[in-house]
């Protein structure tokens, strides 16, 4: 088998576990739209709520429900708080259930629950969710972000198995990974971070938030293994550094993310 075929199978393999990683991430993070399924007498509606917003704006609940017999209200409040919940009912706009959550400063949260009827009988009584505000960054900044912390991820399982199987140009896309870390995590990523909750760094030393730590330990994980390799081939820290980044991308992401202290105005972690 030439080099070549031997090259693109590492990169297949190395593409199918970064997409199974980020998908795994996204789907399972908080952040990611509740999905829930309402029976009604005749049939069954599908719908994502919201778990994220945008601090500039009202969050709009929309149910396409495309029935006039189906009615119902939202019940919301400030999270953490001990707040008495407040009941927004739901109106109908071009067959839809349209009801607002009022914007929040960016990395508060709202609890929020929804209640439907049809004639008069309760069909859905949903349990309690949170979603968090956040400001709104350019696309210029997220959209590079990123692609460098994915384009990471990439490279990272690439070197990982290319060092695993003995081939010296690990040690080339062991430092093309610290590269797209430095720019995606350590540079755009706090720049996103002031953007989004108002603070460049909440991780360690000056907090516990969990995406910024978890940045901090790969961007020091492969920067022991670039070292560890610079004038000798050590296959094994790569090999380490990969396992650590691939753990972490499989943390879901914004995870005990920042969270506004109604009660002092400060943020903190989730």
């Amino acid at each position: 088998m030439s080099y070549m075929k031997k090259s693109v199978y590492y990169w297949l393999i190395a593409i199918l576990i970064t997409l199974g990683a980020a998908i795994y991430q996204r789907m399972t993070g908080p952040t990611y739209p509740k999905r829930i399924a309402v029976e009604s007498f005749n049939s069954i509606y599908h719908f994502k709520l919201p778990t994220s917003h945008s601090s500039s704006t009202n969050c709009k609940i929309t149910l396409n429900v495309n029935n006039e017999s189906i009615e119902g209200e939202v019940f919301y409040k400030k999270y953490p708080s001990n707040d008495q919940w407040t009941i927004v009912p739901f109106v109908v706009k071009n067959n839809m259930l349209i009801a607002e959550l009022p914007k929040q400063m960016p990395a508060g949260k709202l609890m929020y629950h929804i209640k439907l009827e049809e004639a008069g009988k309760i069909i859905y009584d949903g349990d309690n969710i949170v979603v968090r505000y956040k400001g709104d960054v350019p696309t210029y900044i997220l959209g590079p972000h990123i692609f460098f912390m994915f384009f990471a991820m990439l490279l990272s399982t690439l070197a990982g198995l290319l060092a695993i199987g003995k081939k010296s140009s690990f040690r080339f896309y062991s430092k093309l990974t610290l590269l797209c870390l430095i720019i995606g995590g350590m540079i755009l990523g706090p720049i996103v971070q002031k953007y989004a909750f108002g603070e460049l760094w909440t991780g360690i030393p000056f907090g516990w938030d969990l995406t910024d730590n978890k940045t901090l330990i790969g961007f020091i994980g492969w920067l022991v293994a670039v070292i560890a390799n610079w004038k000798k081939e050590r296959p094994v820290y790569s090999i380490i550094a990969a396992i650590i980044l691939l753990l972490i991308y499989s943390i879901p992401h914004s995870m005990f993310g920042s969270e506004l202290d109604y009660s002092s105005g400060t943020i903190g972690q989730g």
